[in-house]
């Protein structure tokens, strides 16, 4: 039987938890303040025990969210959020490792979660331009002040990964991971287990693509994140599109929809990962936690790893700007 519940930092939180971000930045129009307190409070319902966020997320206001809206329901989930990135609001988020940043970025994302702790602080990205070790002991720290309870990292190598574990523990690893994007295959998903972490897997809806609600990417509104994606511009979506019947096919059969399968696919890959699709609309969030006790047949998983994945999707995941923010494994350039 499939897992409802995965270890998290010691603790127990749903399968299928949720990703904040798409309230308030990265694919559409922020939430409304009213549409957001439904839905946070709809997710707690319905079962989510996890949920992420970041401080960049809206510069700051994905955190003031949760914080003004469900604070007073803390003790009913498990809270995550990232530090690391710059926030000015008028400018590109920058990178930024420095201990000193980390602890105040630490310190104004309690004020706006209106908490006095986070249960798991991600290092967003590393900074190139400080050492990773410097990075971890900042968190190390917060750890040891009671500001957060346990340390993560986000799309790191294998290599980084061990290297952050030698100054800290970390508890959880955070990257992208669904059927199109297999690069935590490489070395990472098996890093994580080694060391007794956590994989969280953001995007395992392949940033819509694999829900089969996306099909005409110059619909998506100007400021919408992939525009900036290779996968979804004109050279390469179609045939991107072109996997999709089959894959539909697929869920058919298991009865499931297409996100369902999708998220029951990426919770398959090991009994560690904790999936976290994000959305703003209450009917997807009914249905994606439903995937927390979707038990796929065998041949089905075979099916879908012959069908979509590094050497049938086309166009690389991020742009070359993005690419040099990240340090995780790449099967080639195209990926």
């Amino acid at each position: 039987m499939p897992q409802s519940t995965r270890l998290l930092a010691n603790r127990l939180v749903s399968a299928v938890s949720l990703g904040c971000m798409s309230l308030s930045h990265g694919y559409g129009e922020k939430s409304s303040r009213k549409h957001s307190e439904k839905f946070l409070h709809q997710a707690l319902d319905l079962g989510y025990t996890m949920l992420d966020t970041a401080a960049v997320y809206g510069h700051g206001h994905n955190e003031s969210l949760i914080g003004h809206f469900i604070s007073q329901r803390r003790s009913e989930f498990f809270l995550a959020s990232k530090c690391g990135f710059g926030q000015q609001p008028d400018s590109q988020p920058s990178i930024n490792g420095r201990p000193e940043y980390i602890k105040a970025t630490c310190e104004a994302s309690l004020k706006r979660l209106q908490t006095d702790h986070i249960d798991l602080y991600y290092l967003h990205r590393r900074d190139m331009n400080v050492p990773l070790e410097d990075s971890i002991g900042a968190l190390a720290d917060l750890c040891q002040e009671g500001k957060i309870g346990a340390v993560g990292v986000s799309e790191i190598s294998a290599a980084d990964l061990h290297k952050a574990h030698a100054e800290h523990p970390i508890s959880a690893i955070q990257s992208e991971y669904s059927l199109w994007t297999r690069n935590v295959e490489i070395e990472v998903l098996e890093a994580s287990q080694k060391i007794g972490a956590a994989f969280v897997a953001f995007s395992p809806l392949a940033r819509g693509f694999l829900t089969n609600k996306l099909h005409d990417t110059s619909q998506l509104v100007e400021h919408d994140l992939r525009h900036t994606m290779p996968r979804f511009n004109a050279q390469h979506y179609p045939a991107n599109l072109a996997l999709l019947p089959a894959y539909i096919s697929l869920a058919e059969r298991q009865g499931c929809t297409p996100a369902q399968l999708a998220l029951a696919w990426v919770l398959t890959q090991g009994d560690h990962i904790i999936a976290i699709p994000g959305t703003q609309n209450l009917a997807h969030l009914k249905q994606n936690i439903v995937a927390n006790d979707l038990e796929l047949e065998a041949h089905v998983v075979v099916e879908l790893n012959d069908l979509i994945n590094q050497h049938t999707v086309q166009g690389a995941r991020y742009s070359d700007k993005a690419q040099a923010t990240v340090t995780t494994e790449r099967f080639s350039k195209k990926d």
